[in-house]
C-alpha cells in the first residue's frame, strides 16, 4: 500500500528551536531559577495542551504554585511570550511539504498545542493554510500519545494507517502512531530526515528535503 498523506509534529519539526529570548523574558519576569521554572512549565503543560487550561490559566496556576506574587498584566505578559517561544519556524520542512503537495500527496499538522500558541501561530504564518488538514490538540480535548487523535487525523486525511507517513520529534508520539499501523519517523534535523526516508525506501515515493 503506497504512501497518500505525510502528517507532520508543529514543535521542533515545522519549527526551529523554541525563541530563546523569549524564554529568558519568562523567567526573569518570574525572578525563579531556571530549574524550577522548568518544573513548573512542563507540570501542566499537557493539560494546557488538552484544553483543561487556557494559556492564561496555564500561566495563573504557575504563579500559584510558585508561590510568586505576579499582577494579570505580567501574567499577560507571559503568556504573550510563551505563544512567542513557540512561534519560530524551519523553513526546510516548509517548503518540503510544498514540495509533497506539488507531488499529489495530502498533507496534515497533528500538534499538541494550546489556545494562546495556536493564536500566535496563526496570525504569524500563512504557510499553516496550505495544509489539507489541521489538527490542534486543545479543539479536540485529546493530545498525542492518545490513540483517538492519530484516529481522527485519519479520518480527516480520508487515509488508512499503512498509507499515511507520521514525524514527530517525541519517541512516545512515534510509538503511537507506530501501534496503530501509520508509519512514522522521529524527526531531529532535516539532515536525518533524509537519511531516514532513504533508509526506509520512502524516497521510491516522495521528493528529499532540500
Amino acid at each position: 500500500m503506497g504512501l497518500r498523506a505525510v502528517v507532520f509534529d508543529y514543535g521542533m519539526v515545522l519549527t526551529g528551536p523554541p525563541d530563546p529570548k523569549a524564554h529568558a523574558a519568562m523567567v526573569c519576569i518570574t525572578g525563579l531559577p531556571v530549574d524550577r521554572f522548568e518544573t513548573l512549565y512542563w507540570a501542566d503543560r499537557h493539560a494546557y495542551d488538552e484544553g483543561k487550561l487556557t494559556g492564561i490559566t496555564f500561566w495563573q496556576k504557575i504563579v500559584r504554585d510558585g508561590g510568586l506574587s505576579l499582577g494579570q498584566a505580567e501574567i499577560e505578559e507571559l503568556n504573550r511570550l510563551d505563544a512567542r517561544m513557540w512561534t519560530t519556524e524551519n523553513p526546510a520542512m516548509v517548503a518540503w511539504q510544498q514540495q509533497l503537495r506539488q507531488r499529489g500527496l495530502l498533507t496534515g499538522i497533528l500538534s499538541n498545542m494550546g489556545d494562546s500558541v495556536l493564536h500566535s501561530v496563526e496570525k504569524t504564518f500563512n504557510w499553516i493554510n496550505n495544509f489539507d488538514v489541521l489538527v490542534w490538540s486543545y479543539q479536540l480535548r485529546i493530545a498525542k500519545p492518545d490513540p483517538a487523535i492519530y484516529r481522527h487525523i485519519l479520518k480527516e486525511l480520508g487515509t488508512q494507517p499503512a498509507e499515511t507517513l507520521f514525524l514527530d520529534d517525541k519517541p512516545v508520539n512515534i510509538e503511537a502512531a507506530r501501534a496503530l499501523g501509520m508509519k512514522a519517523l522521529e524527526f531531529t534535523t532535516v539532515d536525518r530526515l533524509r537519511a531516514d526516508l532513504i533508509q526506509h525506501g520512502f524516497d521510491a515515493e516522495l521528493p528529499l528535503p532540500n
